[in-house]
């Protein structure tokens, strides 16, 4: 496949560094950070435009904190102007990572996500007896810096974009050699296109056609059972040898017992939230009612986090869990209309 090349000046093109800022401040206009950049936007722009024209970017200006919902990572936020360098960067580099997905890549993809992926893996269970689900030990942190920069070497020939990219990769690691930040924008991009060589292996060379890939979790289906306990072990060997990662026990199970995928319990013919998804639901649910009680929030911020919140339950059979959370009484209604 030809490799994209003469990306760096639209990078740096004036108008795609003005996009950039505004894609990186949104959600974002009240932090300090942003509001001290936007007083000498031209300036900082035209000072970003220098630095990757020469290859001199300012990268590794991290700050980490740490979340516990579902389960604890911590996440390395980029300094403000880093993130619109990643912005700008991905505004001209998106399409080229974009060819290189398969069709059931469904993370940090446009047109896809959560619910794609989950309406492809439904209809995978009612047309298949068995699942095979793999998921990576520690993934962001065990990714290889030297196969990744050799993978964006096979579809970027620009030099100056090649040597700007092996400056993000390298400014971080949870030990020598490895890792990517969890939480930046070009961890997504290249996360994604690190396993997309294995979603071809697994397409391709495998023959496996029913197959759902979600950032590290990837579930293959198949009506018989050895091929999908074979193409597993070979997945294990490819993933090791050619990529560095190593899977967590894999599970291979019929599609009668459901498969755990996305938060959401899949069968053949219904979906239901997972234990851990409930929890978290309940918690949160508490947690934002107590912001309302107390006047932390106001009614709109209520239900600015609630509606989502409804809408991921919503996807599966939770009648009875919305009517026990939100109906505890017959005095009160705390779901919004």
């Amino acid at each position: 496949m030809k490799r994209a090349g003469n990306l760096i000046h639209k990078i740096a093109d004036f108008e795609n560094l003005q996009l950039a800022f505004y894609k990186a401040r949104k959600s974002k206009e009240a932090k300090q950070d942003v509001i001290d950049y936007r007083k000498n936007l031209n300036n900082n722009l035209l000072l970003l435009q220098k630095q990757i024209l020469t290859t001199k970017v300012e990268v590794g200006n991290y700050y980490f904190f740490t979340i516990y919902d579902p389960k604890r990572r911590q996440i390395c936020a980029a300094s403000f102007p880093e993130r619109v360098l990643h912005h700008a960067i991905m505004n001209v580099c998106h399409y080229v990572f974009e060819q290189q997905q398969i069709f059931d890549s469904y993370a940090t993809r446009k047109n896809k996500g959560t619910y794609v992926a989950l309406h492809r893996a439904e209809c995978f269970q009612k047309n298949n007896k068995w699942f095979l689900k793999l998921d990576i030990r520690k993934y962001f942190d065990s990714i290889d810096h030297k196969i990744l920069f050799t993978m964006l070497q096979r579809k970027f020939k620009d030099r100056n974009l090649l040597q700007i990219f092996k400056q993000i990769i390298e400014s971080y690691q949870t030990k020598k050699g490895k890792g990517l930040p969890i939480g930046n924008l070009t961890s997504q991009y290249f996360a994604n296109y690190y396993l997309s060589f294995a979603d071809r292996y697994i397409q391709q060379e495998l023959k496996i056609s029913s197959y759902v890939r979600y950032m590290d979790d990837m579930v293959l289906w198949n009506n018989n059972k050895e091929k999908l306990l074979q193409t597993g072990k070979k997945i294990v060997k490819f993933l090791s040898v050619k990529l560095s990662l190593k899977l967590k026990t894999y599970t291979l199970n019929s599609n009668a017992h459901g498969l755990s995928f996305l938060g959401y319990r899949i069968f053949a013919d219904k979906i239901k939230l997972n234990t851990r998804s409930k929890k978290r639901f309940i918690r949160r649910v508490k947690q934002y009612e107590y912001n309302l009680r107390n006047n932390l929030w106001t009614q709109q911020e209520y239900q600015k986090h609630i509606l989502p919140l409804l809408a991921y339950i919503r996807y599966a059979e939770t009648k009875e869990l919305r009517k026990k959370t939100f109906f505890k009484d017959s005095n009160r209604r705390l779901e919004p209309c």
